[in-house]
């Protein structure tokens, strides 16, 4: 090796190789302090920003409580589906998938564009609820950003036969109507959660833990009666269409426990399609309407007047030529009868009676029986939306008001309100709560009047059924009958409409040791027929005969029993 020419060497002086060794050391302390800052200072922010990327916490949804009936037939139950989900920032989609995206989700592809435009979100919703087929066809496109979510929604067996008396739940299983939403909270359970890692095309590739666990919903089961509650449905449905009713609602009570067996209302709805929900037929006009309940209050009229002492069963009223004038106003009975006995004042409906009647006790008194009784106050069944109807303090009824009410007009209530009140001529004077949810022990009575007078009562609604009576429509093979019919008009603003009617039927049977009690109400019935005796008591007489029959009561009667009048005998018409 030569050595190096003279002057060719090149010399640094040592303060710069000094300070390039103090900016190598600086650099490293630099990058060692932003280290020791990221890992252990503010490791929070790249733990958030690789969960961000890669984790997920993924809501565990709850099953909703089935819905059953006495007999644990299910009514509500939930089904699994999945939801599709997307976070926008992380969607990587080619236009021939977008198209498919769209076809399946059955979604335009500019709405789902305009969904996923916004990355500053991290979930958005594409479809929900869909079938676990359909589902599986999305995860087929492998577009990454878009996963799936398992949800559940529910589904009503027994469609319109049910609707109102169970209701429905909104796409997120929220109770909505009926007693969906009166035990929402019961129902309803609480949803958990579990922290996941994913891929980049949102698959699961490890559990990290769960965070909390759903609390499933519980099951509630019904008092209703699903066979008896078809049998009501069907027969209430026949009547609305033949008799082309505004509407119609019916009840039936258990009268050994106060439950209620059946409870259907017509026009009604199919639960299970909720896109075109009109909100005239989802109410439950069993509980939540109004009416005038017309002659079926004459029984308890003339309860309170045999409590009082100062009548019987035998006792005379004169009812004259059918008409009782009172100050301006003219109460009038469909057919003269002169002299009728109290319980021919039943049998024949007579308004002017039941007014004499009223007017010879004090106001009180007829206003504590229907008090007593549960009308004014809600019947707390346990349905939401329950109202307590229109019972004005009798401190401020004058004499044509305590008269109209004794029949029915001045006093509105609801029709299971009505069937409740009748427990007290079925049960030997005695009331007990109703409720639409299964009881494990009958509830606690409340005494109203004495037996004796409720089983004189009960001999006169016996009579109703008779020929001579209001529903001779209303009597069952092998079964005794007890019952009353009403035919109120309907107001009209401040008037009764002269050709608008609440048509009813309120009985109960075995009448010798009464099991249950069927209500009907048909509103505004226009196919000529409006006596109550005519267009609800047959409904009356078919859901009693099915369901006794379905209970196994034992016959009361022979079975030649049912008497009807002669083709050509005069109807016994009511009206008020």
């Amino acid at each position: 090796m030569n050595a190096a020419a003279p002057g060719m060497t090149l010399t640094m002086p040592g303060w710069r190789a000094r300070a390039l060794l103090v900016l190598l050391l600086a650099g490293f302390v630099v990058l060692l302090g932003r280290a020791v800052y990221l890992q252990g200072l503010n490791s929070g922010f790249l733990q958030k920003k690789g969960d961000a990327r890669y984790g997920r916490v993924i809501e565990l949804s709850a099953t909703r409580g089935m819905i059953t009936d006495r007999n644990g037939e299910a009514l509500a139950i939930s089904t699994p589906v999945e939801s599709v989900w997307a976070s926008p920032a992380d969607v990587e989609i080619v236009p021939a998938q977008a198209k498919r995206l769209s076809q399946l989700l059955e979604v335009d592809a500019g709405e789902i564009s305009k969904r996923l435009a916004d990355t500053s979100r991290e979930f958005v919703y594409l479809k929900r609820h869909l079938p676990p087929e359909q589902a599986a066809k999305i995860v087929e496109l492998n577009v990454p950003g878009i996963f799936l979510q398992r949800e559940f929604r529910r589904y009503y067996p027994g469609s319109d036969y049910f609707a109102h008396l169970i209701g429905f739940t909104d796409i997120d299983d929220q109770g909505q109507e009926a007693l969906e939403l009166a035990f929402d909270k019961q129902l309803a359970g609480k949803p958990g959660s579990r922290r996941v890692i994913k891929d980049r095309l949102g698959r699961i590739v490890e559990d990290v833990e769960s965070v909390r666990a759903p609390q499933q919903g519980r099951d509630l089961a019904l008092s209703v009666d699903a066979r008896i509650q078809y049998l009501a449905y069907r027969e209430l449905k026949n009547a609305v269409d033949a008799n082309r009713a505004k509407a119609g609602g019916i009840v039936v009570l258990d009268v050994q426990t106060g439950e209620v067996l059946a409870m259907a209302n017509l026009p009604s709805y199919n639960p299970n399609n909720r896109g075109k929900l009109e909100p005239r037929r989802t109410r439950n006009r069993t509980v939540t309407d109004l009416f005038e309940p017309g002659s079926t209050l004459k029984p308890f009229t003339v309860a309170a007047a045999i409590e009082s002492g100062n009548y019987k069963p035998e006792t005379i009223v004169q009812t004259g030529s059918g008409q009782l004038v009172i100050g301006s106003a003219t109460i009038h009975d469909a057919h003269p009868a002169g002299a009728l006995t109290v319980a021919q004042v039943i049998q024949k409906s007579s308004n002017v009676g039941a007014a004499k009647i009223a007017l010879a006790m004090p106001a009180e008194t007829l206003w504590d029986i229907f008090s007593n009784v549960g009308f004014g106050t809600q019947p707390r069944s346990g349905f939401p939306g329950e109202v307590s109807g229109k019972l004005r303090a009798y401190a401020s009824w004058r004499p044509i008001e305590q008269a109209t009410m004794s029949y029915g007009h001045g006093i509105s209530l609801s029709l299971l309100q009505l069937a409740r009140a009748y427990l007290v001529f079925a049960s030997d004077g005695e009331i007990k709560p109703v409720t639409v949810v299964k009881l494990d022990t009958p509830a606690v009575a409340t005494r109203i009047i004495s037996a004796a007078t409720a089983q004189q009562v009960r001999r006169m609604l016996e009579l109703v059924v008779q020929p001579g009576g209001t529903a001779p429509r209303a009597q069952i093979t092998g079964y005794r009958v007890a019952g009353k019919t009403g035919t109120a008009h309907k107001l009209d603003g401040a008037t009764y409409a002269p050709n608008k009617y609440v048509s009813s039927f309120i009985g109960f049977a075995p009448a010798s040791a009464p099991r249950l009690i069927v209500a009907v109400m048909l509103d505004e019935p226009g196919a000529g027929q409006y006596y109550g005796g005519t267009v609800a008591a047959p409904v009356f007489s078919n859901v009693m005969a099915g369901s006794l029959r379905l209970l196994g009561v034992k016959p009361d009667a022979p079975l030649n029993n049912v008497v009807l009048p002669p083709p050509d005998a005069p109807e016994v018409k009511e009206e008020v």
